[in-house]
């Protein structure tokens, strides 16, 4: 049983109080909110549950402080020189939730929104100010979650004694955490929509095909979804290297033997010269991302696009999209922006392009752009575009329903050079202008009237499809193709990136493998 009081904190306001499961919660009053910080919802992944599925979380006596976000999981510093982690709490209670509701009472059932962060699978914390919630829960009326789970060798290295995908395993007990205890902070566990954006939506498109998933979750928004998912053979190869890092064998019992903190130093050495295992791990490697859901037939049976298209989430109501131009974030913080050569252009076509004359398709089908333009937009159709759209093709083949929607309003920050990149329906989303990635693309500067307007868009149609199922668009099928624009001027036309669409309809997404 959950209940929700409040009490006065020494200042006169309102302090919430809420009873969970496993013991009371205090959290305080923000801007009309309630708001929860840094709830457990399983034991602190350490010691003899290192590298082990989540264990549930122990009862507490008294009350529980719920101020302050609990610490991020081990990770690696940042990306590419930008650290994530700036002021971030420490210790080992890494799998917390953050609860931001209208109201505490368990009569109102809201809808309930539950995000689960990206970077790559190595990288990331929910108490980043770039998913600061306030804005969703109180413009959608509706109750957000936040919460952390395992990354990089600690959520997804495929090491010996120990199961696939702990990461995932986490999102999965924080997900039963929430159908357990959201009545309380004023949600309804029956109507739960799951989202996420790169990584996260990774993540989403994975808990989809999960067995133990199952049930947990009504709808679900996957925001740029990476195409990038290993087969078990090459992520035990990739874990064995990042183990030879540390002079270890990649088991449970060697790698429980450096400290969480320091390890993530072996899977940076890794990725630093990932190019040395080309010819064993292909597609992979200039990814330099050495982290992925692994389909070890358990966990994850199959890739999403195959458990969808069998029906195994035709039950979900699902939203799939993607930025108009992903991969030109990575080109700009690489500081190749105009520096591409042929060569390079040609090397990346070679290596990503469908089909044993892929090169060529991408030449012949776009014969006016620039050794720039093919690099980016290859990548930016393997990584994230062509996913994300077979994912929605998938969904509807396997029975289900499916809403399709392009990103097409430029980044302001730079002089406008990053267009639609990846990452900008982040602060669009959540209207955290001047936080994190944000604060890049947005460059420090005051949100236009422009910004604004899209931004209030983006979040009235996440919690109204949150709320009913419809966002406010039609839904896909492969006749029309519509899909929701979203620019200056939202509008509803036939899917925009129809030349790489005809490039990739025969490409399946299968797992990646180990080639030798």
């Amino acid at each position: 049983m959950t209940t929700a009081t409040s009490r006065e904190s020494a200042d006169g306001s309102a302090q919430p109080t809420v009873r969970t499961a496993a013991g009371t919660v205090r959290g305080r009053r923000e801007g009309g909110l309630a708001v929860f910080r840094g709830i457990p919802f399983a034991e602190p992944p350490v010691g003899d549950a290192r590298f082990q599925a989540p264990r549930p979380i122990r009862a507490w006596d008294g009350t529980l402080d719920a101020f302050t976000f609990g610490p991020p999981p081990p990770q690696e510093a940042g990306f590419q020189g930008r650290s994530l982690l700036l002021d971030a709490p420490t210790g080992d209670d890494w799998l917390t939730v953050n609860v931001w509701t209208p109201d505490p009472d368990p009569a109102a059932h809201r809808p309930v929104m539950v995000w689960i962060y990206g970077g790559a699978y190595k990288l990331g914390h929910s108490g980043s100010p770039g998913y600061d919630a306030r804005h969703i829960a109180r413009d959608g009326d509706v109750v957000v979650v936040t919460l952390n789970y395992r990354v990089g060798i600690e959520g997804f290295a495929r090491i010996d004694g120990a199961p696939a995908n702990r990461g995932l395993l986490d999102q999965v007990a924080a997900l039963q955490w929430v159908r357990e205890n959201i009545t309380a902070f004023g949600g309804d566990p029956g109507q739960v929509t799951v989202f996420g954006e790169s990584a996260g939506a990774g993540s989403i498109a994975s808990l989809l095909a999960m067995p133990s998933a199952v049930g947990l979750f009504r709808q679900a928004i996957a925001q740029s979804m990476p195409g990038t998912f290993f087969s078990d053979e090459l992520a035990r190869d990739i874990a064995a290297a990042i183990a030879a890092e540390a002079g270890l064998r990649p088991t449970v019992a060697d790698l429980s033997t450096v400290d969480p903190r320091q390890l993530p130093a072996a899977g940076e050495a890794l990725s630093a010269k990932m190019r040395q295992y080309e010819e064993r791990w292909g597609q992979v490697v200039p990814t330099q991302t050495p982290f992925s859901p692994v389909v070890d037939g358990e966990v994850l049976p199959t890739t999403p696009w195959q458990a969808l298209a069998d029906g195994a989430a035709r039950d979900v109501e699902l939203i799939a999209g993607h930025n108009k131009d992903e991969f030109r974030l990575f080109l700009a913080l690489a500081g190749q922006l105009g520096k591409i050569t042929d060569e390079q252009a040609a090397a990346a076509l070679r290596t990503f392009a469908p089909g044993p004359d892929g090169e060529q398709a991408y030449r012949t089908a776009y014969p006016d752009a620039s050794p720039g333009e093919l690099y980016e937009r290859v990548q930016t159709d393997w990584l994230f575009n062509m996913p994300s759209l077979h994912l929605a093709e998938a969904q509807v083949a396997g029975g289900g329903r499916a809403h399709v929607y392009e990103l097409a309003w430029p980044a302001p920050g730079n002089g406008g050079v990053l267009g639609a990149c990846h990452g900008l329906d982040i602060p669009l989303l959540f209207g955290t202008f001047d936080a994190d990635l944000g604060a890049l693309l947005f460059a420090g500067s005051e949100p236009s009237p422009e910004a604004r307007s899209l931004s209030s868009r983006f979040r009235a149609a996440w919690t109204a499809f949150a709320t009913t199922g419809d966002p406010g668009w039609p839904s896909y099928d492969t006749e029309h193709r519509l899909v929701q624009i979203l620019d200056a001027n939202p509008h509803v036309t036939a899917y925009p990136e129809g030349t790489s669409r005809r490039l990739w309809q025969n490409h399946t997404f299968p797992a990646l493998p180990l080639i030798n």
